[in-house]
C-alpha cells in the first residue's frame, strides 16, 4: 500500500492493489487481463450509456426548440441567442467549478464526483420530455445550463484521472429519443454506483468539534491553496502551458461553432432532424473507426503532438468548409473532417497526462478544463450576433456561415501554437516538489 508521507494529515490515500483487482494479492504483472480490465470496464460502459444518450438528443432538440421558440419559421433568432446566453453562463462558473471539481477528485474521490456530474443531465431531458412548450422549453434551458456547469468537461477530466490511476497501480422520433436518452441517463450513475470501485481512500477527518465559522473560512483557504497549486502544477510545465494555449483557442472555435452550426444549416438548406441524424451518424461511426482502430496504431508511430496537429487542421477545414458551404451536400463532405477532429480530445489529454504526476491528474486537467471554459465563455459573445445578422436580410454581403469561417482564424492559431510543443514526462523528483505542498497540512 502507498502511504502518502507529507504530513501527518495527508488528505488523500490510495487504494490497495486487492482493492482494485477484485481481493487477490498478486502483483499487476502476473494478474490476468480481466483483473487488470475490469475497473476500466465499469468505468467506460457507463460513460458510454451516458454518452450515447446524450448525443441521442441532438438531432432533435433544433426541432424541438425551433418549434416552440419561433413556431413555422426556419430561423430562430431567439434560439441562437439563447443558446450564446447559456453558453456565456456556463463559460463564466466552469471557470471556478472545473478546477474544483479536479480538485474535489483528488481530495474525496473520483467515484462521487462522476456520480454526481453524470446525473445532472436526466433532469433537463425528463422535463423536455414530459411538456415541448414555450414555457418548458425555457425550463429545459435553465437545468441545463446547471447540467452544463456540472459536467460539461468535467466528466472526462475525472474519468481520465479515474483512469490514470488505475494505469499506475495495474501497470497497463422525438419524444421516443428523449425518453429512452433519459432512461439511458438514469443507467448510468446507477451502474457506477454498484460496480465502479474507488481508487481515493480518504483520510479520517479531525476535529470534528470545531465551530462552523472556523471550518467554512478553513475549507475556502484550503480551496485557494488548491487551486493556486493547480496554477503552478500548470505554469511550471512548458508543454502545459502550451497545451493550455492549444485548448484555449480551439474551444473559442470549436464551441461556437458548435452551438451555432445546426440552426445555420436549418437556415442555410431547411436541414431538419433526419439530416441532422444521417451526419450524426456518420461523425460517430467515423470516430469509433479513428479512435479505436487508427489512433492506437498511428499514435506508436509518430506520438500525439503529430496526431494533434493533423486533428487542429482538419478542424480548420471543417469549419471552413461548413462556412462557405456552397450547396446542400456540403455539410455531409466537411462532415468527414470531423472524423479526424475528434482526435484532438484524446490526443490533448494524453499530452497532459504524460506532462502531470499520477496524483495531480485531476488538478492538471481540471485547470485546463477551467481555461477551455474561458474560452467557451467568450465564444457566443461574438457567434451568437454574427450568426444572426449574417442569417439576416441586413447582412452586408451574402455569406450566412461568415461566422463559422471567422471561428476557424482561432484554430489556425491553436495549431500555430501546437506546433511550438514539446510534450514532455514529469520526472519523479519534479512531481515531488510539486505533489508536497497539495498533499501536507499547513
Amino acid at each position: 500500500m502507498r502511504v502518502c508521507s507529507k504530513g501527518p494529515r495527508c488528505s488523500i490515500e490510495l487504494l490497495q492493489n486487492d482493492e482494485l483487482f477484485g481481493g487477490s494479492d498478486m502483483a499487476p504483472n502476473s494478474t490476468g487481463v480481466w483483473e487488470l480490465m475490469r475497473p476500466m470496464l465499469h468505468l467506460l460502459l457507463p460513460l458510454c450509456v451516458h454518452w450515447v444518450a446524450e448525443e441521442m438528443t441532438v438531432s432533435v432538440l433544433v426541432d424541438v426548440v425551433t418549434e416552440a421558440l419561433c413556431p413555422g419559421e426556419s430561423t430562430c433568432t431567439e434560439a441562437i441567442y439563447i443558446n450564446g446566453l447559456q453558453q456565456t453562463i456556463v463559460g463564466v462558473f466552469k471557470m471556478a467549478i472545473l478546477p474544483l471539481l479536479g480538485q474535489l477528485a483528488d481530495e474525496h474521490g473520483r467515484k462521487p464526483m462522476l456520480l454526481l456530474t453524470t446525473s445532472t443531465s436526466i433532469f433537463p431531458f425528463a422535463i423536455l420530455a414530459w411538456n415541448q412548450s414555450k414555457g418548458f422549453v425555457y425550463a429545459y434551458y435553465v437545468l441545463r445550463t446547471i447540467s452544463y456547469i456540472l459536467s460539461q468537461g468535467s466528466i472526462f477530466c475525472i474519468a481520465v484521472a479515474y483512469a490514470m490511476l488505475l494505469m499506475a497501480v495495474g501497470g497497463l422520433q422525438h419524444l421516443v429519443g428523449l425518453q429512452v436518452s433519459i432512461a439511458l441517463l438514469i443507467i448510468c450513475p446507477v451502474y457506477m454506483q454498484f460496480f465502479l470501485v474507488e481508487t481515493v481512500k480518504l483520510a479520517p477527518e479531525r476535529n470534528q468539534d470545531s465551530a462552523c465559522l472556523a471550518k467554512m473560512i478553513k475549507v475556502l483557504h484550503k480551496r485557494y491553496k488548491s487551486m493556486r497549486d493547480a496554477a503552478t502544477i500548470v505554469f511550471s510545465s512548458p508543454t502545459l502551458r502550451g497545451i493550455s494555449l492549444v485548448s484555449f483557442f480551439y474551444e473559442l472555435g470549436t464551441s461556437g461553432i458548435t452551438y451555432v452550426l445546426w440552426y445555420y444549416l436549418k437556415a442555410a438548406f431547411g436541414y431538419g432532424k433526419n439530416q441532422f441524424s444521417e451526419i450524426l451518424m456518420m461523425v460517430e461511426i467515423g470516430s469509433i473507426v479513428s479512435q479505436m482502430l487508427v489512433l492506437p496504431l498511428i499514435n506508436p508511430l509518430v506520438g500525439e503532438k503529430i496526431i494533434l496537429c493533423i486533428a487542429l487542421l482538419a478542424s480548420i477545414a471543417y469549419a471552413l468548409f461548413n462556412g462557405l458551404a456552397w450547396a446542400s451536400w456540403v455539410p455531409y463532405m466537411s462532415a468527414l473532417f470531423k472524423v479526424v477532429v475528434v482526435l484532438v480530445t484524446p490526443s490533448t489529454y494524453a499530452i497532459i497526462s504524460k506532462a502531470s504526476s499520477s496524483t495531480n491528474q485531476g488538478k492538471a486537467q481540471g485547470f485546463i478544463a477551467g481555461v477551455e471554459s474561458i474560452a467557451s465563455l467568450l465564444s457566443p459573445l461574438v457567434m451568437s450576433p454574427l450568426t444572426s445578422w449574417f442569417l439576416s436580410d441586413s447582412a452586408p454581403f451574402n455569406c450566412k456561415g461568415f461566422s463559422l469561417v471567422c471561428a476557424s482564424i482561432s484554430m489556425v492559431i491553436a495549431l500555430c501554437c501546437a506546433c511550438m510543443l514539446k510534450p514532455e514526462a514529469i520526472s519523479s523528483h519534479h512531481s515531488e516538489v510539486i505533489e508536497a505542498p497539495l498533499l501536507g497540512d499547513s
